[in-house]
């Protein structure tokens, strides 16, 4: 996706990303708006005063009047140290505020039933959306505090050279437009460069989480090379994507400095003029000269904004990406019946491979599904699991439609497990409790993890069910993750389980094992378990046997691989 096009496909949605991230805080920004805007006037009147006590103290060589005056820019001190801390903490505040609106925001639509977000995108670069963009995004609200309180120092500094001189006061009110116009202009190749910089980091931060996720792999094949080769590849677009920000970045405060230098020159010469000719008083033009310096800043700031602007439309326009997503499946507004009698049916369903699969799964069924072309399973678990639907034909849990039931009640009553699930950091019995009822004690627990097998991985682990199993199971073997997987799936207790090759890391006695412990742990309740294990297969009620796409037969296992050649060589071979 080129930078380009997401801008032309989420403009709008980008820009009010921005608006709401801003909006959200109404009440620090306004704090520290109102702060930055004191702050800033009073910055503004420090060389006004200092230009009082030159020509009311020091000209008349009045020490009392020198005294008082500086007591009063004591005050003005005080007052400016107050204003820039409470009203920069206030800005923070929103900035980080935002930000994790805005990252709460992604996961929610990340973990939405429904998906889709996820399409086209490596989860390193989601997560990179959701922590680099959203903090661009956040940062927003500081620029716009920051912009406003510049904005008061400038209008209040042009007021007083208005006061002192007309021609200086116009001198300003007509050069800033001009000012803040051309930093637009400079801001343009910043915010395309910027998306594009972002776009690359994002890449290359999933490449990288990609690689790393197959470490094992990799090593295992010996395919390090080409891995580095291929990061390398991709690091370095990122690193060239960066650089050319930064130099758009550089050359635009460089250009705005050198804009705001001449701008003001301009006020200073034309104040000594001025007081040359008379026309105002050494102290006013003290007040003028220190007020061209004070007004470098309120514009150098103008540069920064307009920076932070144009990364943050950028930004924004990736995150709009992400949350306007459309959804992989509909949503219906039905719920699941009460109590889930757990029937599962299809009829004519065709997808991927699948060709007009007809299916019944009374309630509280084993069933197994041995298909001959591995894609032909994948296609099946989509349609049960609701991450797709059918091209054609329906799926009904309890007589209902999936597509009419709510994605997120579906997945209550329904729980279809990958072979490849992943662990999370934490330890074993968080990780096994992490779906199961809220008022599953620890004996359910325990006793999911011996219908999995794993209750001797937890008499083997230093310290039990509390041990840490590390990022994605680090600290376990293979086999020892499908079954801390498996355990999962079990104490989650939903009314219809799908189990997709819950045994392939482990040996036949665990198998068998295994086998035996769901068929008994499942008692009463649907479980489909989708596989070409011999072991898991021979403990079903009955098993169907998905041949070219298509239900070819449906009998015990044992009569399967008595009466079907395909059968035996996809389960036995």
């Amino acid at each position: 996706m080129t930078g380009g096009s997401s801008r032309v496909r989420t403009g709008a949605p980008g820009r009010a990303v921005l608006l709401r991230a801003v909006r959200g805080q109404r009440r620090d920004l306004a704090l520290g708006s109102v702060l930055g805007a004191g702050h800033q006037a009073g910055e503004a009147l420090v060389p006004v005063l200092i230009g009082v006590v030159i020509d009311q103290a020091v000209a008349g060589g009045d020490a009392g009047a020198l005294l008082g005056w500086l007591a009063v820019l004591a005050v003005v001190y005080v007052g400016l140290s107050f204003g820039f801390r409470f009203g920069a903490r206030a800005g923070e505040r929103a900035a980080e505020r935002s930000a994790h609106a805005l990252r709460v925001e992604l996961v929610r639509r990340v973990l939405d039933p429904r998906g889709g977000a996820e399409n086209g995108r490596l989860p390193g670069t989601l997560a990179t959306i959701a922590t680099e963009d959203a903090k661009r995004v956040g940062a927003v609200a500081m620029a716009v505090m920051i912009g406003i309180s510049a904005l008061t120092g400038l209008l209040v500094g042009a007021v007083v050279l208005l006061r002192i001189s007309v021609p200086l006061g116009l001198t300003v009110l007509a050069g800033t437009p001009v000012l803040l116009w051309l930093g637009h202009l400079l801001g343009k190749p910043l915010e395309r460069r910027s998306e594009a910089e972002q776009e690359r980091a994002a890449h290359a931060s999933g490449v990288a989480t990609d690689l790393v996720t197959g470490l094992r792999v990799l090593k295992g094949i010996g395919a390090e090379s080409a891995a580095v080769a291929r990061y390398r590849r991709t690091s370095r677009d990122s690193l060239a994507a960066t650089l050319r920000a930064a130099r758009a970045e550089a050359l635009q405060n460089g250009m705005v400095l050198t804009l705001t230098g001449c701008l003001i020159a301009v006020v200073a010469l034309t104040g000594g003029r001025l007081a040359l000719q008379g026309d105002i008083s050494l102290g006013q033009l003290v007040s003028a000269v220190g007020l061209a310096l004070f007004l470098l800043g309120p514009l150098e700031v103008f540069s920064y904004v307009n920076a932070d602007l144009a990364q943050g439309r950028a930004s924004a326009a990736r995150i709009a990406d992400v949350l306007s997503a459309p959804p992989r499946v509909t949503s219906g507004g039905a719920r699941p019946a009460r109590p889930v009698r757990g029937a599962v049916r299809l009829r004519g369903v065709s997808h991927g491979g699948l060709r007009q699969v007809d299916l019944d799964v009374a309630p509280g069924e084993v069933l197994g599904v041995a298909a001959t072309d591995p894609a032909d399973a994948a296609a099946l678990l989509r349609c049960l699991g609701r991450r797709s639907d059918p091209d054609s034909g329906v799926v009904e849990l309890d007589g209902v439609p999936l597509n009419e039931l709510d994605p997120a009640g579906l997945r209550m009553a329904v729980l279809v497990a990958d072979h490849d699930a992943e662990l999370f950091e934490g330890t074993l019995h968080d990780n096994v409790g992490a779906a199961a009822p809220g008022d599953a004690g620890s004996g359910r627990i325990a006793r999911a993890l011996a219908a999995a097998g794993a209750d001797e991985i937890v008499r083997a682990l230093p310290l039990g069910g509390d041990t840490a199993v590390g990022e994605r199971g680090s600290s376990l073997s293979g086999g020892q993750r499908q079954r801390v997987a498996l355990a999962r799936a079990l104490a989650a207790e939903r009314p219809v389980l799908v189990l997709h090759d819950p045994t392939t890391a482990v040996d036949a006695v665990t198998e068998a094992r295994i086998a035996a412990g769901v068929r008994e742990f499942r008692r009463g309740r649907t479980t489909i378990l989708v596989t070409t294990s011999p072991a898991l297969l021979a403990v079903t009620d009955r098993v169907i046997l998905l041949d070219d796409g298509q239900v070819t037969d449906t009998a015990p296992h044992a009569e399967l691989v008595r009466r079907h050649a395909a059968y035996r060589t996809a389960v036995l071979a």
